[in-house]
């Protein structure tokens, strides 16, 4: 994780080439990669950071690192738009999850992969088995977001 320091830029771009060859590894013997990015708002973020804070059954959940993050909110969106450009693939895509709202957003990622297998008694539902759009997205490339 560049941002933090947690590695040097040769092994950021050396991962970066690593990564969709193994999921492509992955991808060949039959195994099926689902890549969720839960995806939230830095206002919404630093409203859970707070609340952690100020509750004694949450403060373990929350480290220094976190705050840090805040700060650094613009770079680690530079990585994350590199990180998906370069790892965003056919055989395994990102799937861009809204998660400003907690409940919703895991109901639609299970909703998703339950999508993704065939199952006894699927479609028997009346539930949609379709997630919902509004909060669920296909990352999409866009050309000025490519590092080149």
């Amino acid at each position: 994780e560049p941002v933090m320091g947690f590695c040097n830029k040769a092994q950021y771009d050396q991962f970066m080439v690593q990564v969709p060859e193994f999921e492509h590894m992955l991808y060949e013997d039959g195994v099926v990669l689902i890549k969720f990015w839960f995806s939230i708002s830095k206002e919404e973020q630093k409203k859970r950071f707070d609340a952690r804070l100020e509750n004694p059954l949450k403060r373990w959940k929350f480290s220094p690192v976190d705050m840090k993050g805040q700060a650094l909110w613009d770079k680690y969106t530079y990585y994350k738009e590199q990180m998906f450009s370069k790892t965003h693939t056919n055989f395994s895509p990102w799937i861009i999850v809204k998660t400003n709202d907690k409940k919703t957003a895991r109901l639609e990622s299970l909703r998703y992969v339950l999508s993704r297998f065939d199952y006894e008694g699927k479609g028997k539902s009346k539930a949609s088995l379709f997630p919902d759009p509004n909060v669920m997205v296909r990352y999409f490339r866009n050309a000025k977001q490519i590092d080149i």
